[in-house]
């Protein structure tokens, strides 16, 4: 998967099995984990890894450019991602962008919300609401 450095904004690839190890960035040397901030999901192979070989739950927010709730829950996700760094990774599918992504989980309202452990998916969630209440009904 790609991660954006925090200090420089340089894209670094990172297998999603180490996302628990120390990873520095490939351009300023600076840390990149853990993560604080989403990571965009951009295929079909990086999503598939990051689900199975991430170390740690994983909540998967299906959204869209167009769709105004999803704007509303994306700021709450980071916060969430900020919050929960090292202990959840947050990363976000564009449904537009990966619909066969998104038909394989049956995704037909957005935002959606999906955790994922070993794998598997483990809970869901529709509806656009506060970071709070995210994590109040999901099983992070």
């Amino acid at each position: 998967m790609i991660v954006q450095c925090k200090n420089c904004s340089k894209q670094n690839r990172l297998p999603a099995a180490r996302m628990r190890d120390k990873a520095k960035c490939a351009n300023c040397k600076q840390p990149l984990l853990p993560l604080t901030q989403s990571v965009a999901v951009a295929s079909k192979a990086d999503f598939d890894e990051l689900v199975r070989d991430a170390p740690a739950p994983v909540l998967v927010d299906f959204w869209a450019a167009w769709c105004g709730p999803c704007k509303m829950v994306g700021p709450e996700l980071e916060k969430i991602a900020g919050k929960r760094a090292g202990e959840v990774i947050v990363a976000k599918v564009d449904t537009d962008a990966l619909p066969d992504v998104a038909a394989r989980y049956g995704i037909q309202s957005i935002p959606t919300m999906i955790v994922f452990r070993g794998g598997n998916e483990a809970d869901r969630l529709s509806g656009a609401m506060s970071a709070s209440a995210i994590e109040a009904r999901l099983s992070l």
